[in-house]
């Protein structure tokens, strides 16, 4: 506007041209300067909102503006200085929000219980530490294995899809087939609104295995102790009372008495103590072993501490064990030691002459493993008994076992073992053969 009105002056004759060109010269200048500081200004706004769009500083690192040769407006000055404390103060509550979501993901990483995270698709998300211990390693988007079964069990998706339909809690009581029966409990979640990565479901579970493992064993121990040790306690109670009656002015007949009454104790506390070991392996059983064993430094310690019992009715112990170590990894000495004893028991048992204990590496189903056999020369057994053995209280021959102090427990303490190690036993026997009782778990030669 300046500009025109000294133009119009000196067209009218007002103003002399050589004044007016030097006036309209400063006049053009001066608005060419005004336009380089508001220009300049305007940068620094643009570089600012393209740095605070673009998040490539340290959250506390402070907004600065680029350094340009011209003195800065004050209302832009403002602007800059306002837009960088908005900036500064996003940046410092994102990091709160960063901080907040790891403080968040490390308590569900500590819970002690099993926790799962679903997308709207029920695709799986994440998985907690438990979680992973529990059912194996998971990959985000990816359930498998026990996961996957977990998520497919009817009573869990019948849960999921009423959360999804009306965003309230739903419990489920499920038992999980699979190597080890797990009695699980669970609680499916709804998220509303969702979580930061897209999780619309949380599903809690609490392993009730052990728990019910305990109640179950409770009840089959009155059951089978009641049962087993029915006979043997009639067997005292009327022993007694014939000592105290007939026989009491009877030496000879006390001292026979007293004999078969300490065969039927004894008959009684292998049957508790067997009782009570199966309990123990199996309160375990859901649990995998940690650690790794000796294999072959087991069992000679085992056939060593047998060795007397073999000889004392005129058995032979064939030992054929290689050089070297035989590792089996994960697993539990003490059980597996427990495993070898039973089976030499029970060879020793039904021996007519030599039981042989062999043992070396072997792979199964691509897994690397070790192996042992226990093989006996007795009678051997027939064919449809086998894939009853390793039930409790199974007895092929009821009254020779009773008189040879077999409490019918001990092969179904190895098939806990066993399965507690993710192991295998396979029975192979025909009549007048022999038995061979062959033992596989995971490990390795060392």
């Amino acid at each position: 506007m300046p500009s025109l009105v000294l133009v119009g002056l000196m067209a009218l004759g007002e103003l002399r041209v050589q004044a007016g060109l030097v006036a309209l010269a400063l006049c053009l200048a001066a608005g060419f300067r005004l336009a380089w500081h508001w220009l300049s200004g305007v940068l620094r706004l643009n570089a600012a909102l393209l740095r605070a769009a673009a998040d490539d500083e340290p959250f506390s690192a402070p907004l600065t503006a680029p350094r340009l040769p011209t003195p800065r407006l004050p209302a832009i000055e403002e602007l800059e200085e306002g837009l960088a404390r908005l900036t500064r103060s996003l940046r410092a509550r994102a990091a709160l929000v960063v901080q907040l979501r790891a403080a968040d993901e490390a308590i569900v990483e500590a819970l002690p219980d099993p926790l799962l995270v679903l997308a709207a698709d029920r695709s799986l998300l994440r998985a907690n530490r438990a979680a992973r211990r529990v059912f194996g390693v998971v990959d985000a988007g990816l359930a498998r294995g026990d996961v996957a079964a977990l998520l497919r069990h009817p009573v869990m998706a019948a849960a999921i899809d009423g959360a999804l339909a009306d965003g309230a809690a739903h419990p489920a009581e499920l038992v999980l087939p699979g190597t080890v029966t797990r009695d699980l409990s669970a609680q499916v979640l709804a998220m509303q609104p969702p979580l930061a990565d897209g999780g619309r479901l949380v599903i809690v579970l609490t392993d009730r295995t052990a728990a019910r493992a305990v109640e179950r064993m409770r009840v089959d121990f009155v059951a089978n102790a009641s049962h087993e040790l029915r006979t043997p306690l009639a067997s005292l109670m009327g022993f007694i009372e014939t000592l105290r009656g007939p026989a009491r002015d009877d030496p000879p007949a006390q001292q026979r008495f007293l004999g078969i009454m300490a065969e039927q104790s004894e008959r009684m506390r292998r049957l508790i103590d067997d009782l009570l070991g199966l309990s123990r392996v199996e309160m375990s059983e859901h649990r995998p072993p940690e650690g790794e064993a000796d294999l072959l430094a087991l069992l000679r310690a085992e056939a060593a501490a047998m060795e007397p019992l073999f000889a004392a009715r005129g058995r032979r112990l064939v030992l054929a064990l290689p050089d070297g170590a035989l590792a089996a990894r994960p697993a539990d000495a003490d059980q597996l030691a427990q495993v070898a004893r039973n089976l030499l028991d029970n060879a020793l048992r039904h021996a007519t002459a030599e039981v042989w204990l062999e043992a070396g590496p072997a792979a199964q189903g691509g897994r690397a493993g070790v192996t042992f056999t226990v093989r006996d020369d007795g009678p051997g057994i027939a064919r449809e008994h086998i894939p009853r053995l390793t039930e409790r209280f199974y007895r092929v021959d009821k009254g020779r076992g009773r008189s040879s102090g077999n409490t019918g427990l001990g092969l179904a303490i190895v098939k806990h073992i066993l399965t507690r190690h993710r192991g295998q036993l396979t029975i192979e026997s025909e009549p007048g053969a022999g038995a061979s009782f062959r033992v596989w778990v995971p490990g390795s030669t060392t």
